[in-house]
């Protein structure tokens, strides 16, 4: 089993850096300074329970849609905008850096950092909705394009950043748990 969880960390980090090798000068900036908080497990199916997961960078559609699902990551950062073509439910329990000791907590991040956490660029993520399954869900950094609707307690929406669409609650405690300090341009309800 260690075996095993030392294989995938090293698989991880050889394609990391192969997938960095191969990209622009441009795309290498962006890729270290994401990588200082995340690790690519992109295309990696986890079987075992006991596997720890890590976070993933995505910037397709269909890696997106997998990284939030309840089998994804506790992070799921975007180094370029995303469109999806279909509603994206955020769902499974997970706990800050992936740590069970900690508290329950996910993050999508669509932006770029520097070694001192300054965000460098932001994405934008394009659905028609994004339903919120997952408690403490963060959304840092970026926009999200279209509308969320949270089932799940503890919804943050940070200050950088941004719902281009409209914010529904499926319940009260829902929405008494949330907090909201980006922009929101349509309806909360």
């Amino acid at each position: 089993m260690r075996f095993k969880l030392i294989l995938m960390s090293f698989l991880s980090l050889l394609l990391v850096g192969f997938l960095a090798a191969c990209g622009s000068n441009d795309e290498d900036q962006a890729d270290e300074n994401t990588a200082n908080d995340t690790e690519e497990t992109e295309g990696t199916e986890e079987t075992e329970e006991d596997v720890v997961t890590t976070a993933s960078l995505v910037n397709e559609p269909d890696a997106f849609v997998n990284a939030v699902s309840e089998n994804g990551t506790w992070i799921i950062a975007t180094l370029d905008d995303i469109t999806i073509d279909e509603d994206v439910v955020v769902a499974g329990e997970f706990y800050d850096k992936d740590d069970e000791s900690s508290d329950i907590y996910r993050k999508i991040a669509p932006y770029t950092q520097d070694e001192d956490h300054n965000i460098t660029d932001s994405f934008t993520i394009t659905v028609p909705s994004l339903t919120v399954q997952s408690e403490n869900l963060n959304f840092q950094g970026g926009t999200l394009q279209g509308d969320v609707i949270v089932e799940a307690n503890g919804f943050m929406l940070d200050e950088t950043a941004t719902i281009d669409g409209n914010l529904k609650f499926a319940n009260e405690e829902a929405e008494s748990s949330a907090t909201i300090d980006g922009e929101v341009t349509g309806e909360i309800e």
